[in-house]
This record gives C-alpha cells, sequence and structure tokens, in this order.
C-alpha cells in the first residue's frame, strides 16, 4: 500500500503444503507491499499460494514472491463506461475534444490576425511594400474569414462551457442521479449496485474463473472489490460440494474513502457490494484496532476483526538490512551534514504534501524528499512547480519508489520522517505504513493531529504532532525535531514497540486464521480444474483474450444464493462461522 515496487529474492517452496490459498487483489501487485508480504509470509509457512492481481497494461504476467506464484490478469472494462456516462447536453462538445477544438479555433483567429497586421504594415509577405489600393484589398478580403474565426471561438467557448457545467453537475448528482440511487436502493436493496456500478462485474469476469480453476481451500480477498468475487466463488465452490473459506481483509473504512471516480453513484454501489458479500465472509482481518470496532458495528459482527498491521518485516529493518544502487541522500545529491526531511506513499492532495512544499521557505537549509510512486505524474509535477515559484526547487526532490524490502534502510538516511495527511475519515483511523517504516528506521516522525496516528506519537514519545494544513505549525514541529533528534529515537519503549511492529508478528495472526479455518473444513487436493469452455479473460499463455459479455454468454454470479437482503447459507459452503466475522 505504500513503498515497493520490486520482488523479493527468490525462496524455496516449503515442503508438506497445507493448504492452496488464493488471494485477490485489484491493483498490480508490485506497489502494494502488504499483499506481497501476506503473500511470502503464508508461503514460508506452508501454504501453496497463488496471488491473482490486476494487470497494468492488458497483458497476463507471472512470477515469484519468495514461495508464493504471482499472476496479473487483464481486465476489460466496459461495464465501467455505461452508456449514461456518455451522454452530454445538445451543444456540449466531447469531452475528448474540447479543448482541442476550442485551442484550435484561437490558432486560426490569432492566424488571421497576425495576417491583417502585415498588411497594415503593407508587407503582407515580408517583402517590399505592397501599394495602398491593394493593402485595401486584402484587407477586406480577410475581413469574413477574421469574422468567421472570433464566431468559431465564441462557439467553441459557448460548447466547452457546456460541457463543463455538465461535468460539474454530474460530479455533484444530477436529480436524476439522485433518483435512480434511492430508486434502486429502494427496489433492489444491497444488489443496487449492479445497476448504480455495473463496472463492479468487470473483476468477476476477469478472475472468476481462474479462481474456480485453482480449486482454492480459502480464499483471501483483500479489500472491498475483491469481496465479491471471493464469496461468488465461494457460492460456486459449495454447489459443487467443495468448502472454501473466506478471509476479507478490510485494508479501508469504505464509508471513509474519498470516491475513486467523481461520480456521486460510486459509494452508494460499492457500500451495497461490500454489505451483500461481508455475511461471506468466514474470518476479518483489517490495520488497526480503530478501525476493527468501526466494521465490527458497521456490518453487525460477533467480534472485532482481527488486527494485522502493515508493519515492516524483520530482516528488511535491522543493521544487515542493506539497498541496492545509490541511497537516498545521493538520489537527493545532498551530503550527510544536510537536514533531510522524507515522505514515502502515495502523492495526493488529501495527503498533505503541498504543506511541506510550503514550508520549505521557512526551513532554511531543509531539503526535503517525496518517494512516490510516480514521481512525472501531474501532481508531483504541480508540487515542484510550487517549489520553483517559492524559489526553493533546489531543495525539493521527488523520487521513485524503492523495492518494498529496501525501504526502511533507503528512508533511515533522513532526519526525520513527515505524515501531513488531512483530516479524512479513514486518515484518522490507522496506522499507516508509512508510520512503522519510519519508526523501523530510526526516524523522528513528524504529524498531523490526525486522531489514531497523533495519539500514538504523542503516547510513545516518537515524534511531533502539529495541525493538519497549518504551514507554520508543520515548520515548528520539524524544527523541534531537527533540534534534538536524538531525543525521539531514544523514546522510552522503542525497542519493544519495535519487536510488535514486525510482519513476522502479524504473519502468524494470519497464520493462526488459516489454520483454524482449514482445520474445521474438509481438505482439497490443491489440483486444478480446467474448464472446457475456456474464458479468454483466464488465459494466462498469451492466447486471444475474449470479453464474456461481448460474447453473450451469461454473467455468472447474478441470481445466486444470497443476492437479497437476507443471506441463507449456500449448501455446504456456510455450515460454521468463526466470530472473526460472524453477522449477529
Amino acid at each position: 500500500m505504500e513503498l515497493g515496487s520490486g520482488t523479493a529474492e527468490a525462496e524455496a517452496p516449503t515442503a508438506g503444503r497445507r493448504g492452496r490459498v488464493v488471494m485477490l487483489v485489484c491493483n498490480g501487485v508490485t506497489g502494494d507491499s502488504r499483499v506481497q508480504k501476506t503473500a511470502r509470509s503464508a508461503a514460508a509457512a506452508g501454504w501453496d499460494v497463488i496471488l491473482l492481481g490486476r494487470s497494468p497494461d492488458g497483458r497476463p504476467a507471472t512470477w515469484r514472491i519468495g514461495g508464493a506464484q504471482v499472476r496479473l490478469l487483464p481486465v476489460p472494462t466496459p461495464l465501467a463506461d455505461p452508456p449514461r456516462r456518455t451522454r452530454r447536453p445538445f451543444l456540449a462538445l466531447r469531452p475528448g475534444t474540447a479543448a482541442y477544438r476550442l485551442q484550435r479555433a484561437k490558432a486560426r483567429r490569432d492566424e488571421l490576425r497576425t495576417r491583417r497586421a502585415a498588411l497594415l504594415a503593407g508587407h503582407p509577405r515580408g517583402g517590399p511594400a505592397a501599394p495602398p489600393r491593394d493593402r485595401v484589398r486584402d484587407r477586406a478580403r480577410l475581413a469574413l474569414p477574421r469574422a468567421a474565426a472570433r464566431f468559431a471561438v465564441h462557439w467553441a467557448g459557448l460548447r466547452k462551457r457546456h460541457l463543463d457545467h455538465a461535468l460539474r453537475r454530474r460530479t455533484a448528482g444530477t436529480l436524476a442521479d439522485r433518483v435512480a440511487v434511492a430508486l434502486w436502493q429502494r427496489l433492489l436493496g444491497v444488489r443496487c449496485w449492479r445497476r448504480l456500478w455495473p463496472g463492479l462485474y468487470d473483476f468477476e469476469l476477469a478472475y472468476g474463473r481462474v479462481v474456480d480453476a485453482l480449486a482454492p481451500d480459502l480464499i483471501h480477498a483483500h479489500d472491498f472489490r475483491m469481496l465479491g468475487v471471493g464469496a461468488r466463488a465461494k457460492i460456486r465452490a459449495a454447489a459443487e460440494g467443495r468448502t472454501v473459506r473466506l478471509v476479507w481483509d478490510a485494508h479501508e473504512y469504505l464509508p471513509g474513502v474519498r470516491p475513486w471516480e467523481n461520480d456521486p453513484r460510486w459509494l452508494p454501489a460499492h457500500l451495497a457490494h461490500e454489505r451483500e458479500y461481508v455475511p461471506y465472509a468466514d474470518a476479518a482481518v483489517t490495520v488497526s484496532d480503530t478501525l476493527a470496532a468501526l466494521l465490527r458495528r458497521t456490518h453487525g459482527l460477533a467480534a472485532d476483526p482481527a488486527v494485522v498491521l502493515n508493519a515492516p518485516e524483520a530482516h528488511t529493518t535491522g543493521s544487515g538490512a542493506r539497498i541496492e544502487g545509490p541511497g537516498l541522500r545521493a538520489r537527493c545529491g545532498i551530503d550527510a551534514a544536510t537536514p533531510l526531511v522524507v515522505y514515502s506513499g502515495a502523492a495526493a492532495p488529501q495527503r498533505g504534501l503541498a504543506t511541506m512544499v510550503e514550508a520549505l521557505p521557512g526551513l532554511p537549509g531543509v531539503h526535503t524528499a517525496l518517494v512516490v510512486p510516480k514521481p512525472a505524474a501531474r501532481y508531483p509535477a504541480e508540487l515542484r512547480a510550487r517549489a520553483a515559484e517559492l524559489g526553493v526547487a533546489d531543495r525539493l526532490h521527488v523520487l521513485p519508489y524503492v523495492p518494498y524490502d529496501q525501504v526502511v534502510p533507503f528512508l533511515a538516511e533522513a532526519d526525520a520522517g513527515a505524515i501531513p495527511l488531512h483530516h479524512w475519515p479513514n486518515h484518522e483511523i490507522a496506522l499507516i505504513t508509512k508510520f512503522f517504516e519510519y519508526a523501523h528506521a530510526g526516524l523522528p516522525l513528524v504529524v498531523s493531529d490526525v486522531e489514531t496516528m497523533a495519539a500514538t506519537t504523542l503516547e510513545t514519545g516518537l515524534g511531533e504532532v502539529f495541525r493538519a494544513q497549518d504551514t507554520d505549525d508543520y515548520v515548528r514541529a520539524v524544527r523541534t525535531v531537527l533540534a534534538d533528534p536524538r531525543r525521539y529515537r531514544a523514546a522510552p519503549g522503542r525497542p519493544g514497540l519495535l519487536r510488535r511492529w514486525t510482519w513476522e508478528a502479524q504473519a502468524r495472526t494470519l497464520d493462526r486464521i488459516y489454520t483454524r479455518l482449514l482445520d474445521a473444513a474438509p481438505h482439497h487436493a490443491p489440483q486444478e480444474r480446467h474448464d472446457p469452455e475456456g474464458d479468454g479473460n483466464a488465459d494466462l499463455c498469451g492466447g486471444a483474450r475474449e470479453d464474456r459479455t461481448a460474447a453473450g454468454r451469461p454473467v455468472r454470479g447474478q441470481g445466486t444464493p444470497g443476492d437479497g437482503r437476507r443471506h441463507r447459507p449456500a449448501r455446504g459452503g456456510r455450515g460454521e462461522r468463526r466470530d472473526d466475522a460472524v453477522p449477529r
């Protein structure tokens, strides 16, 4: 979820497999350290692990993380663009052509303006001056094209304004959107996501048959999109007489997520999707105690989900940990005596990176490094431009991710680690990955006053807290930790905390959950089945790809048991519940 862009070194598979675990994630795996560590540690504990992720370029790929196999699947997304999203007002330009059409009209207008200026100067083509009579004739000849060009600019501007207005209304939610959400929620209950956000079924079409063919004993579904894929696979397995256990790994609190798309249907649809399939989970895990309590209240669970922190692996944090290639300071081009504050993680406005840039003029001589997944992306480019306006561009360094098992030694070269998050519900309830990475790197922390991380920082003495989005208070906090870094590195209890904040401790929790669930279930040999019908979306050998919807085949999973608001156990698949995720 934070740093981590490479695969770990090869690790021999453990003999005596204990059962097949299929892990599901809706990203490309390489940037998700929690998913990588989960797969690697489960394989090392003797489970037969296959991790299915989404190919970022539409091509199948496979590799290994330790003893776990990773497969990336192509995920065609035609359902993500329903016809309603392409509709626009009569006068509005198409979104993909609006800027081009307006700019082209302006270019034509200004070209004619320049030609008229040349005629007025008497040099229509840069040669000798034209006779006065010719100048009058040429200017008259340009009058109509110039009028047409001015009209074209106004017309294109009008149509672009109509488009902009339509997009703003769509983002805010039109009356039709609000009526549609309310209507489908009333008619279909938790099944309403099929109408509000059918794109969720694109993942089913890409993953479903692959999961069925792998015949897992246990499915570990990471986050809310994959929960439905895992639950539907469990239902189908039960219909065939196989028992499959489902573990739901809730990385975030969905009601507090900032919608990934500017569409008022996105959040209600995803909330309904999650509510429909949570009852199929035999166990749930999440990232903090606060989030565990929220999930229990939201979904009526019998007990809090188990907490599995996204902490670094012990072998990546000790004195023997090494990085490949240049270190953090070498990439910034600074020496060991230069004060350096680092941020590692996703780059987005709500992450508070602008506060770090705005603070640089108030921190003379201090450099800031932002270690982000895509340094050339739009938002990091905006931050660099702002640093240039402030005259501090030479002290801002935007760097790419490093492999997850090199993160801690890489960050350890800094003098402080910053977490300047804004106040969003999900920011308030978790200890995020970089918190543990900074702690293991021995960095004093500079944390905004988001609830859980601020409280933990103050209780442990690991750093200073500042008011979110308050540049002056951030400057104060940075100056404080840089003035006496030893005070924070020698915080009471740090060694004990760091021992608990390791992935090995978290992996033992997951292993206990897997073991308990499968001890209660009949064991099936992990033998792959081969569907005679086949599915292009599941082709891992580079063969021709086929969209099942376009082929007119039925959509799998619709009309299955559990589609309604009340859930009945699928025969053979819901026999015993574990109190990690049991609805009351």
